[in-house]
């Protein structure tokens, strides 16, 4: 059974061991390089992506993730797909460049413009199709960009909202606080 760590520095880490769990595989809080490196896969979490960086930067973890991006799958969240992304606006900031979207921080607006969606029909492409999934956006970003090999998996308001690319995946929404939401489900799929 695939272990999947979940970077547990800031955002709702505890909402994605549970999702994770119930979607059928082991699941740890990673705060460590040694931690992290026990660990077949990663979940970067929302939370703030400049105070993530430099929560990173402390733990001697920044280094590390790119590592082990370079051979293992990451999915990133909200802030976490901020982390993935190749570009990042408003304004820029470093990111490990690991799925190549462009993204603008905040994009939805501030945190009274925050949303649940119901996505569904048109909205969702690939192994999600025909079916509905429960979109739940704080402070999001925007994909305004995907490369030639990103694949949409979901849209809204005609916008990527989840999309893949090689062995990465990366949300702008909050999978984690959904009851029923197929998402960590698909990422842990991609390990067996």
């Amino acid at each position: 059974m695939a272990t999947v760590g979940i970077l547990a520095l800031q955002g709702d880490f505890a909402a994605h061991v549970a999702a994770v769990e119930s979607a059928g595989a082991t699941a740890c809080e990673v705060r460590t390089a040694a931690q992290l490196f026990a660990v077949d896969a990663l979940i970067i979490p929302g939370g703030e992506s400049t105070t993530m960086l430099k929560l990173l930067e402390m733990e001697n973890l920044t280094e590390a993730i790119q590592a082990f991006g370079a051979s293992k799958p990451i999915f990133g969240t909200c802030a976490g797909a901020i982390l993935l992304a190749k570009e990042v606006i408003n304004p820029a900031q470093f990111s490990f460049n690991l799925v190549d979207i462009g993204v603008e921080r905040n994009g939805y607006g501030r945190q009274l413009d925050s949303t649940i969606a119901k996505l569904y029909g048109s909205d969702l492409a690939g192994p999600l199709a025909g079916s509905e999934l429960e979109a739940v956006f704080i402070r999001a970003p925007i994909i305004r960009r995907v490369g030639p090999n990103v694949k949409v998996i979901a849209s809204y308001k005609g916008l990527p909202v989840l999309v893949e690319e090689g062995r990465h995946m990366v949300a702008t929404f909050h999978p984690e606080l959904s009851t029923h939401n197929p998402v960590h489900k698909l990422f842990i799929e991609r390990l067996n």
